[in-house]
């Protein structure tokens, strides 16, 4: 795997995940508690051996560079790096990234110094595991110029994603985004092509891209030049270049979620504490998810009733409940609350006592979720301040508001508290 080079995608200004997006990159969205999202890729990255890494972003990347400057520092006896990126003028190119592909061409001169064999393109917003050595292997044993890891689906969530079409040996042949009706219908394919059972590719007879691709080094920088006005790599280069490349098909089948939307990265969250098997586990020792180390205290629990929940290191609950809820490091309840089918991100720093006493004393509300407060199907962003008996329940059942001058947003009826927001004692939201 010396022979490859990983670029992975930050993605645009993350529209879809707003307002967790407001202050950070995509990338940066912190989940299960103690990660970010960047976390995923890298970590598949480094555990398939696989050391020279990119990131391309360019919105709000100031507490993405920090994250990966602080977590992955590789020693100096290896060439291996992982690096940010950003969106940048040059005299040759005085716009902004137009495109996932367009991203890639910014920088093509400076991926073109490597000495390597393939390019990985990941994106930065999938919570998944996998090995990237198969799908390498994959690629070069089928002589490919250009390898598409897809998964298999049934008919029912077929026509949300891009599907393709492939021959006897695996080539794709054909592509359509989101198809209906007869045009669906034209999209089966038998996937035992790709190594599913009789009975499974029965299920899932479609098959649909994840976005992530590997490129022989040659053919991503020849299309890349050739055509500067297409963009984007699954709606445009891709499907242009399947007439006249060798584009593959590698099948992955396991668990693969793109948490692109606020509703999707709430359910993939609370779905983590799930039993007896969650969906994605971070407790797998072989291929361990990787984040920056922040040597904290252990969570300190005085008098609670916790069911069915991940708590981040480093918190203090009292005497409150907590049921189906994921709560990230240095997360603070105080007495007589209940958190029901919540993320809490927690905060970046701990208030000392004096201080938080302070506030108290003054009528501020310090860090964290005061006494006799009730949230339920929320995400708290970080260093949120809310007050005493204060309850966040959407009791109207709102699907879609914006209360940014209050503090929150509603997405998909669930509430969203932005990052440092402050909710005064007694709000009903």
């Amino acid at each position: 795997m010396k022979k490859v080079l990983a670029i992975i995608l930050g993605g645009g200004a993350g529209t879809r995940l707003y307002p967790l997006t407001k202050l950070r990159a995509k990338p940066a969205v912190p989940v299960a508690g103690k990660y970010r999202l960047i976390d995923i890729p890298v970590s598949n990255c480094i555990n398939s051996e696989i050391y020279k890494i990119y990131v391309l972003t360019q919105f709000n990347s100031a507490s993405l560079n920090r994250h990966i400057a602080r977590t992955y520092n590789f020693t100096g006896f290896s060439e291996g790096f992982v690096e940010v990126l950003a969106a940048q003028q040059t005299p040759e190119n005085p716009n902004w990234f137009q495109g996932t592909a367009d991203a890639v061409r910014q920088y093509i001169w400076l991926l073109e110094e490597w000495n390597v064999d393939e390019y990985l393109i990941l994106s930065g917003d999938h919570l998944y595991r996998m090995d990237y050595r198969l799908f390498v292997e994959r690629h070069r044993e089928t002589g490919a110029d250009i390898t598409l890891s897809v998964i298999p689906i049934d008919e029912r969530r077929a026509s949300d994603f891009g599907l393709m079409k492939i021959d006897n040996s695996g080539r794709v042949i054909d592509f359509s985004e989101k198809p209906k009706g007869e045009a669906l219908a034209n999209m089966r394919v038998d996937t035992t092509i790709l190594g599913l059972s009789a009975e499974q590719a029965k299920l899932q007879p479609y098959i649909a891209s994840m976005g992530i691709y590997v490129f022989k080094r040659d053919v991503l920088i020849k299309l890349l030049k050739e055509s500067l006005e297409r963009t984007d790599f699954g709606k445009e280069i891709i499907p242009d270049a399947a007439k006249d490349y060798n584009v593959q098909a590698y099948l992955f089948d396991d668990y693969w979620e793109d948490i692109g939307t606020i509703e999707a990265f709430y359910n993939a969250n609370l779905a983590l504490t799930r039993q007896p098997l969650p969906p994605f586990s971070f407790y797998d020792e072989e291929a361990p998810i990787y984040t920056r180390p922040r040597y904290l205290p252990p969570t300190k629990l005085l008098d609670c009733h916790v069911t069915e929940s991940i708590i981040g290191e480093g918190c203090i609950l009292k005497n409150c409940r907590i049921q189906h809820s994921v709560l990230g490091v240095r997360s603070r309840v105080e007495s007589g609350s209940i958190i029901e089918e919540s993320l809490v991100m927690g905060s970046d720093f701990y208030q000392p006592y004096v201080e938080r006493q302070s506030s108290l004393e003054k009528g501020e509300i310090p860090i964290g979720i005061g006494g006799d407060t009730i949230i339920r199907r929320a995400i708290i962003d970080k260093n949120a301040r809310i007050g005493h008996d204060v309850k966040i329940i959407n009791k109207d059942n709102v699907q879609e508001a914006n209360r940014e001058n209050q503090g929150f947003y509603i997405r998909s009826g669930i509430v969203v508290v932005l990052k440092n927001a402050v909710i005064p004692d007694g709000t009903i939201i």
